[in-house]
């Protein structure tokens, strides 16, 4: 349930016009465990750099583990299967995210936006509309 409210409020941080991460938002993952921090820390910046590509996608929703499972390793995460969701569709991403030991600062980021989703596939990855 805590991870279901953090993303919840994690989206309502992104819906205001700075799309940046407000202290509400901090607070509740400062909250979680370390490796759940690192991954929701690294999923909201995944969020924030999308609504700022050039691709002009509004993302609303992220599933880092749709298409494979994430690989943490300290500091560290690679998820190569992640989907997010934009004007109703998804598309395919994958993201590097690095973070200080707090993982709440980012120290480096890298992504790649691939291609959308057929339809058919959403269900079986979890995809909702």
């Amino acid at each position: 349930m805590r991870i279901i409210s953090v993303i919840l409020l994690l989206s309502a941080a992104l819906a205001s016009p700075a799309r940046a991460m407000d202290s509400g938002a901090a607070e509740e993952l400062e909250r979680l465990d370390p490796q759940t921090r690192l991954e929701q820390r690294c999923d909201l910046e995944a969020m924030e750099r999308i609504h700022k590509d050039p691709a002009r996608l509004v993302p609303d929703e992220l599933v880092a583990y749709a298409f494979e499972e994430p690989k943490i390793k300290g500091d560290k995460i690679r998820s190569a299967g992640a989907a997010f969701r934009s004007k109703g569709e998804w598309y395919h991403l994958s993201y590097t995210c690095s973070t200080l030991p707090d993982h709440m600062t980012i120290l480096t980021f890298q992504y790649a936006i691939g291609q959308m989703v057929p339809h058919n596939e959403w269900a079986h990855h979890y995809l909702v509309p």
